[in-house]
């Protein structure tokens, strides 16, 4: 008699970690597993161990001349399997992940490329990150079945062919990712899933603007919101304004929310936003106040300096005067600093508004 596969239910949101290791440690010693994911469930394995993944291909009945993709738990590991820095990648996982994309990028492995998505499910999540190994998941059925979105659909093809199996409910999408090839100028929707090739289309188009300062609290705020209103209405455009230097959020400066409110804008909830390297990673153009900024900016992300400007050289000058593009922060200074300082930021912000 075969032996069946060893079956384990989990709560779909608050699995138990100590089940979740044991499944993990059967994945990094070359098995199979059988898990669910919010499309579909798949069946793991380690993608850096030959043996198991031609085990996961023969069990699959996958032909050799298709890959697979993985899984990754963190938005920031997408950059252990590929060097690819296109804004649009940041874009469409900043949006989409954790969720039912999978984006075909190039990889770091010359002449090939990866298939990579972030799913979202608890269950999902935990395996792959207690797996401390790149997982390789496919859907769990047989090549040209139907993807199963219950655990014992997937166990109609694979019970006895995998060591345990996840039963962690029905997966609630019930259709695969949609599979995005980034490789080529246009990004194109390779399968078919719950995001379309419109959804993708549209996000292209999108241009993202982001304004850094120290504290996200006054010369950031006054560009995003005067930028914001420039362009009402336009919805190819994001604007968004972090700071190096937040560490907890806070309200705008009362100065900056009143020469705002003197301009007809409203920035009473403002919240201060910390600068994360995904902000920076998915804008088309970076605008700070000074050079310490830009320095900061591009110790994190280096790969942006071709993106990246001091706002103030957008303010025009006085022929042959030189002037420091540095517009230092207002806090702490007068109700008239804080409008002179509101002056030289629309006058850039106009400038802006041009070429967008």
């Amino acid at each position: 008699m075969a032996l069946r596969t060893k079956v384990i239910k989990l709560h779909p949101q608050e699995p138990d970690i100590h089940d979740i290791r044991y499944c993990a440690k059967i994945i990094r010693q070359g098995g199979l597993v059988v898990f669910p994911t919010e499309t579909v469930y798949g069946v793991a394995a380690d993608f850096s161990n030959p043996q198991a993944m031609n085990r996961l291909r023969e069990v699959k009945k996958r032909s050799e001349d298709k890959p697979f993709s993985i899984l990754i738990a963190h938005h920031r590991l997408i950059s252990n399997y590929t060097s690819f820095d296109k804004t649009i990648l940041y874009k469409l996982i900043d949006v989409y992940w954790p969720g039912p994309l999978t984006v075909v990028v190039p990889a770091k492995e010359a002449g090939k490329t990866i298939g990579i998505r972030m799913p979202d499910n608890k269950i999902a999540l935990s395996l792959v990150e207690e797996a401390q190994c790149p997982v390789a998941a496919p859907s769990a059925n047989f090549e040209g079945n139907p993807p199963p979105s219950t655990c014992a659909e997937a166990l109609k093809d694979l019970d006895g062919l995998v060591e345990v199996a996840i039963d962690g409910g029905k997966s609630e999408i019930g259709k695969g990712s949609t599979v995005v090839d980034l490789c080529s100028d246009h990004p194109k929707v390779l399968r078919d899933g719950v995001i379309t090739q419109k959804d993708i289309d549209k996000l292209v188009k999108k241009k993202v603007i982001l304004f850094v300062c120290t504290g996200n609290s006054c010369r950031s705020v006054m560009a995003e919101y005067l930028l914001k209103q420039a362009v009402k209405g336009r919805e190819d455009v994001e604007v968004l304004s972090a700071g190096t230097g937040v560490f907890f959020h806070t309200a705008a400066s009362l100065e900056t929310v009143a020469v705002l409110k003197e301009q007809g804008m409203n920035a009473s909830g403002h919240q201060s936003q910390p600068l994360t390297g995904m902000m920076i990673k998915k804008a088309d153009l970076i605008f700070v106040m000074t050079r310490e900024h830009r320095h900061q900016v591009l110790e994190r992300v280096p790969e942006v300096e071709q993106r990246i400007y001091l706002l103030k050289e957008f303010v025009h000058s006085p022929e042959g005067m030189k002037e420091d593009l540095d517009i230092p922060d207002p806090i702490g200074t007068s109700h008239e600093s804080y409008r002179q300082c509101l002056g030289v930021i629309k006058e850039a912000v106009k400038k802006i508004v041009e070429i967008i």
